[in-house]
């Protein structure tokens, strides 16, 4: 039988089933591989499609077909991908024909670590990111103040200390200019933040008032509180700030979400509004309030794969017990995230050696280990995805020591475990998470804040000898995903994949260790088939492949070439299950 009749009828009968009046996503997996293996006399005119996509550089992120320049779309999802002759038969009179006029067209971007409704609230604050000195700064939060009521809360963030030299902010910078109204400002990693002297003292922050356990409050020379509070510290301020909205929160993932089909980004993996000192309820508030109205009301814009504080592991065994991992279309059940260090520019990543600018100070660990520990296999035990935030050289090889007890306890099981941005590893510890099958979730424009100041802070040798990894960690076959952290940097894939490829920080004429520089399939990859891998999703989503969701973004670009040597685009249209969300 020709080979052609047979591919043809084989996808006439997965389609068959994707007509079924169900959502395509409760099509388990089997029921698609069983149909694919299975053929039929029937042809291929007994279905047309939705769409024909054609004309284009049509990059898949599937091995098997890595480039094609048409593809055809039926129910959201793709029925098949080729040159445009082979998908004739797929054209009916009601098929709309989408010519690319040669344009790129790539999966639909995943963003694998966001804070996506915080970064949300976030542009309806005080924005300090890029500012670059004491004045912008001040002038910002005055401008802020102006129209505000007696006691009213300022707030926002983004600042970067490393954007004017490193110096500090203090209090006294805005208390003048605050007398009547507290304020709570982060800086741009979400591990500091400077709280006015009206806040300090609402929060009843003294210098009688002793560092809590995986925090500093930092002081002056006479002991008085600076007004910056680093980590754990800031659990001191934040329950003084009122709760934010519904509202608030729902108007913020709308606006999260459009910004995000910009950039093309069409799935991001949340990890919610829980920070050091946050409350662990926040991301299940979120949940009920924000992204199941939105849900119910049809204003999702893009797929959410949601991450929860692990001391809640048990409401989220619960839960998926009740309902599955999947509840929507466009919301996923993803796993817990805990927390083993700070950050590098807050000084509270925690390494084997001290910062150079402060020789007595080695970072922080913010969660007890023993009870990291425990909860890590209690989660895993039940079946969860375990994701921990480990920035130092020391917290990583501590996670990684962990993650290598609870295998021993609980037994080993595929992509059970993720360490979110992974930054600076000792000599000896990328093999490891090969040989672990670790996921690394890198972030790569945080290299371009981090160079100068990883310098600065580490010294030129650990800085040059440890710091984002990326070629390393895929030589060593680990499964890499990559993301943004928005909104710590601006939420934008072609940026990142960019930044991997190139790693030119701002000022600089040649890369930051041009050894790791990544190649454009690769960065790719970790954008879209590898980030949907690292979170379970890949079934479905990552790959422009037959029986996946028609998520795909056209770029501006009409060269590979181009695009392999420059890694410059820019999003000219992004679509979802095959339905344009941008423009």
């Amino acid at each position: 039988m020709n080979l052609s009749i047979i591919v043809s009828a084989s996808i006439v009968l997965v389609l068959s089933i994707l007509l079924l009046p169900f959502s395509p996503f409760d099509l388990p997996k089997q029921w698609l591989d069983f149909v694919l293996r299975r053929s039929s006399t029937s042809t291929s005119r007994e279905l047309m499609a939705d769409m024909i996509v054609h004309n284009g550089v049509i990059f898949t992120s599937d091995a098997s077909l890595p480039f094609a320049d048409s593809m055809a779309v039926l129910n959201g999802r793709i029925l098949s991908v080729g040159n445009y002759s082979s998908l004739q038969n797929f054209a009916g009179d009601k098929t709309k024909v989408l010519d690319l006029e040669g344009k790129v067209v790539v999966p639909g971007f995943i963003d694998s670590h966001v804070h996506f409704i915080y970064g949300g609230l976030q542009m309806m604050r005080v924005e300090l990111r890029g500012v670059n000195g004491k004045d912008e700064f001040v002038r910002r939060v005055r401008e802020a103040v102006t129209n505000l009521e007696e006691g009213s809360w300022v707030l926002g963030g983004g600042w970067n200390n490393d954007l004017w030299g490193g110096e500090l902010p203090v209090a006294s910078w805005i208390d003048d200019i605050t007398p009547k109204n507290p304020v709570w400002l982060t800086r741009m990693d979400g591990h500091m933040g400077l709280a006015n002297s009206m806040a300090l003292k609402l929060a009843g922050i003294s210098s009688l008032l002793q560092n809590p356990n995986g925090g500093t409050i930092l002081r002056s020379a006479d002991g008085e509180p600076t007004g910056l509070l680093i980590d754990a510290a800031m659990k001191l301020i934040l329950p003084w700030i009122p709760e934010v909205s519904v509202d608030e929160r729902r108007e913020a993932v709308l606006i999260a979400g459009n910004l995000a089909l910009m950039r093309g980004v069409t799935t991001v993996v949340d990890f919610g509004r829980y920070f050091p000192g946050a409350s662990i309820e926040n991301s299940w508030e979120d949940l009920s309030d924000v992204y199941q109205w939105a849900d119910s009301l049809g204003k999702m814009r893009i797929r959410v794969c949601l991450f929860f504080s692990m001391e809640t592991w048990a409401r989220l065994v619960d839960l998926i017990t009740k309902t599955g991992r999947t509840l929507s279309d466009w919301i996923y059940l993803g796993g817990v995230k805990g927390f083993a260090d700070g950050s590098l520019g807050s000084n509270s990543a925690l390494f084997y050696e001290p910062y150079s600018d402060e020789p007595h100070n080695y970072g922080l660990q913010i969660t007890n280990v023993e009870n990291l520990f425990n909860m890590t296999v209690a989660s895993d035990k039940a079946g969860l995805q375990v994701a921990i935030h480990a920035i130092g050289d020391k917290a990583n090889d501590m996670v990684l020591d962990m993650y290598e007890s609870v295998v021993l306890t609980n037994g080993k099981r595929d992509r059970r475990f993720r360490i979110e941005h992974a930054q600076h590893l000792s000599p000896g510890t990328i093999s490891r998470f090969g040989e672990q099958g670790i996921i690394a979730s890198v972030q790569p424009d945080h290299l371009l804040d981090d160079a100068d100041s990883a310098r600065k802070k580490l010294g030129m040798d650990r800085a040059e000898r440890g710091s984002y990894q990326l070629q390393s960690l895929l030589a060593s076959n680990a499964q890499l995903a990559l993301g943004s952290d928005w909104p710590v940097v601006h939420i934008n894939p072609l940026r990142s994949i960019k930044t991997a490829m190139k790693r030119i920080p701002p000022g600089w004429e040649n890369a930051w260790i041009p050894s790791e520089c990544l190649s454009l399939k690769d960065a790719i990859i970790a954008h879209t088939i590898s980030a949907a891998y690292a979170c379970f999703l890949d079934d479905d989503l990552g790959s422009l492949s037959p029986g996946k969701l028609a998520d795909f973004v056209m770029l501006s670009t009409s060269s590979w070439d181009d695009f392999e040597t420059e890694a410059s685009a820019s999003v000219e249209a992004t679509y979802i299950a095959g339905s344009q969300a941008y423009p």
